[in-house]
């Protein structure tokens, strides 16, 4: 998630969105569970079809800023599915509405539900350190709390990548990384504060987390993901990578970086191979929306986690933001982040960056609005957000 996104999506819903063609359907209200004797709904009346169908009109391979869009929003107000744009740029041919995704670091959420799943068993202590579970893998730290690093304020330093462009990245895309590696690059730098004392958002909490999981499960984190929450829910089409996998599995809507020439010009370079082992537990899903809604539903009804540990995903830790140069409050929790829409309405979710393809789970704490998108855009790691999913966000919670 980026530093600005609150503010961006107060501005969405104010200024609304673009124009052009889009293959949309309304559905009819798909029923999600709430907690019983709860107040009114936060969404009682169904999404506005209109500004949804116009939010992700005119994407394509001529839109300077996504070549594809996938979006589905839910809950008991009512449903809408839309795509838009094409599955690559040579062909033309229209995008995938079923089409699997990176989903980057939505992947955090499904990290998070199973160390809070066995915080629920009794397998681990959120308030023990880490390093009484991995002892030797934190040398030199002060003792970080498994809550700590669910909700990013261990102190640790994010780890190098291999440098700071697109360019960088690209010429490594297809590296094979080591966890254990990153690990130990990014402890080699020392903490960064006291644990518990500001929130620092970066991958390298969960990739630490990723170990956690091993070590207490005695089995793959892949695995251990896939026997606790995709085979559960049934979530078929969601799967993660072997550490030497460049391309996305099944059907997929190619991802493009737009990249610019000395002569001003502009091409898109296709993205859609790489390897994302450097992301593992952090970033390392690849999903569709449908399944990613499922997941999002059965998050918050409480179906994944026990609802007594289900808290730490709705709860903001009482910290700063580090990463905040007015030492703004920080807004992570435990795999998702909390939103506060102009009116003071409250959503949690979390976005996934990975080149070419930009996603979002989440919604209101009581299911009456759900979001799930995913946006092919041409600048998936900028530091502002993308256009085409500034207006989705926008058009899925205007009342």
């Amino acid at each position: 998630m980026k530093a600005r996104t609150r503010t961006l999506i107060a501005a969405a819903l104010v200024l609304g969105v673009a124009a052009g063609p889009v293959a949309a359907a309304e559905a009819a209200p798909v029923p999600a569970p709430v907690s019983a004797g709860v107040s009114a709904p936060v969404f009682s009346a169904p999404p506005n079809a209109a500004a949804l169908a116009k939010a992700i009109a005119g994407v394509g391979a001529g839109n300077k800023d996504a070549t594809a869009a996938l979006v589905r929003v839910g809950g008991t107000s009512g449903a809408w599915r839309g795509s838009a744009g094409v599955a690559d740029v040579r062909s033309g041919r229209a995008a995938l509405e079923e089409a699997r995704f990176r989903a980057g670091s939505v992947t955090k959420a499904f990290t998070a539900a199973v160390v809070l799943q066995l915080a629920a068993e009794g397998k681990v202590d959120l308030d023990r350190p880490v390093q009484d579970y991995l002892p030797g893998l934190l040398p030199g730290f002060e003792p970080v709390k498994v809550r700590q690093l669910l909700n990013y304020t261990s102190g640790l330093r994010s780890a190098d990548g291999p440098g700071d462009t697109f360019a960088d990245e690209y010429a490594h895309r297809f590296d094979v990384v080591d966890p254990h590696a990153l690990i130990a690059d990014a402890v080699a730098k020392g903490p960064e504060f006291k644990p518990g004392e500001k929130q620092r958002y970066s991958n390298i909490h969960y990739t630490v987390l990723g170990v956690l999981i091993e070590k207490v499960t005695g089995t793959a984190y892949e695995k251990a993901v896939g026997d606790r929450v995709l085979k559960p829910l049934g979530l078929r089409h969601t799967s993660f990578p072997s550490r030497t996998q460049n391309r996305i599995p099944g059907p997929y809507n190619h991802g493009y970086q737009a990249v610019a020439a000395a002569d001003g010009s502009r091409s898109l370079v296709d993205v859609s191979e790489w390897n994302s082992s450097s992301n593992w537990a952090a970033g390392d899903l690849m999903s569709t929306t449908a399944d990613l809604e499922r997941f999002t539903v059965a998050l918050f009804a409480g179906k994944v986690v026990p609802r007594a540990q289900l808290e730490e995903m709705f709860t903001v830790p009482d910290v700063a933001d580090a990463a905040s140069e007015t030492g703004a409050h920080a807004v992570q929790t435990a795999g998702l982040k909390e939103f506060v829409l102009p009116d003071g309405t409250k959503l949690y979710g979390k976005t996934g960056s990975r080149h070419g393809y930009s996603t979002v789970i989440g919604g209101t704490r009581d299911l009456s609005r759900t979001l799930v998108y995913s946006v092919n855009s041409t600048d998936a790691k900028g530091r502002d957000m993308n256009p085409v999913a500034y207006g989705i966000i926008g058009a899925a919670f205007a009342r």
